[in-house]
């Protein structure tokens, strides 16, 4: 089917849903060439892809993941994810995962997605990792974590291994294509409320409309002033708010969260110790400058697409509350403890098993 699919395509003619998913399972399982996967995500590219390939494609991609299992969203009404596509060169710290601290914090679920930097100095995983998390857990595990900790954190690598088929076509093209915005769409444990930050303005809207086709109840594709993939303390945020399948393009500022304009090196972030660094100062109650209002600004909008704040004001409140309560920290070291006995258990488990087979039969 990829051929056909690269011959359409390169018309500039968009593909048929059967067509598109066909050349997609190809890629994924392994029976497309570098050279073919490559010449259709160009062609995909070139023509400029729509939001029904966007979303058909992000279809294929949450079938072939490791799905984590969803309890939390039963008994809490909704499951978060706070991932972006990332890429925005802003340099910025890890504002979506310390986002992601205040929302659980205050009550809420997450499913925090993500991967180690591509363009900064250290992505959420990296952190996350600095911070004492184990990334080698399993999906009933990570289920576990959330149901029990209140968040869970799903390292893609680990869990779409499907994307190895498509990383050498990829790495040798080295441009933004359709798999870079995908990320963001295919959170294993099917988070139905999203804050998703995108890099590039023009997805913004388009990202809006491909969310409600998956699932997604509830949720604000943000594009910060300035490149930031997220709502930014230091201008203006484009934003698209989905609820009920409707999209509401609007422009968010500082001001609307009760929080001032900062510049933008009050909230660079740095290496893998500097962002662990400023992470354990908004965690801990030591920072309460720029970065901490970003991260605010950010779970607000999370928590409003959950329901439960009214307003941004009121969901920097309750973001506050969960920071100086100690909520938010305290998810932290629930999630880092949880961890590491899960990683223990899995350890022991490997043993008896090694000892097992060891034994004469």
């Amino acid at each position: 089917m990829i051929l056909e699919a690269i011959a359409v395509a390169a018309e500039r003619k968009d593909l048929p849903e059967e067509l598109l998913r066909g050349a997609f399972m190809e890629m994924t399982q392994g029976s497309a060439t570098d050279a073919q996967t490559a010449a259709l995500l160009m062609a995909l590219r070139t023509k400029g892809e729509t939001v029904e390939e966007i979303a058909w494609a992000a279809g294929v991609m949450r079938e072939r993941c490791t799905p984590v299992p969803n309890r939390a969203a039963e008994s809490h009404g909704c499951l978060v994810d706070t991932c972006g596509t990332g890429g925005d060169g802003t340099g910025s710290f890890n504002v979506s995962t310390v986002s992601a601290f205040l929302v659980a914090g205050s009550g809420v679920p997450v499913a925090k997605h993500g991967n180690r930097s591509v363009s900064s100095g250290c992505g959420s995983a990296d952190l996350l990792e600095a911070l004492g998390l184990d990334l080698g857990l399993g999906p009933e595990a990570i289920g576990r974590s959330i149901e029990q900790i209140g968040m869970g954190f799903l390292y893609a690598p680990a869990l779409h291994g499907s994307m190895r088929h498509v990383a050498g076509a990829r790495r040798e093209m080295g441009i933004r294509t359709l798999f870079n915005v995908l990320g963001p769409l295919c959170n294993p444990a099917g988070a139905d409320t999203q804050l998703l930050g995108v890099s590039d303005p023009e997805l913004t809207q388009t990202m809006a409309a491909v969310l409600p086709s998956l699932g997604v109840e509830s949720a604000f594709v943000v594009h910060g002033s300035g490149g930031y993939d997220e709502i930014t303390v230091t201008g203006p945020t484009l934003a698209a708010r989905v609820r009920e399948g409707e999209v509401l393009v609007l422009e968010l500022e500082p001001a609307d969260f009760g929080l001032s304009e900062a510049r933008p090196e009050s909230v660079l972030g740095g290496d893998v110790d500097a962002c662990k660094r400023i992470a354990l100062n908004i965690l801990e109650g030591r920072d309460a400058g720029p970065r901490r209002d970003m991260a605010l600004m950010n779970a607000s909008a999370a928590l409003v697409a959950a329901g439960r704040a009214p307003d941004l004001r009121d969901g920097v409140d309750l973001a506050l509350h969960s920071l100086e309560s100690g909520g938010a920290r305290g998810v932290l070291q629930g999630l880092v403890d949880f961890a590491r006995s899960a990683g223990k258990e899995r350890s022991d488990r490997d043993a008896v098993e090694e000892g097992i087979r060891c034994v004469p039969g």
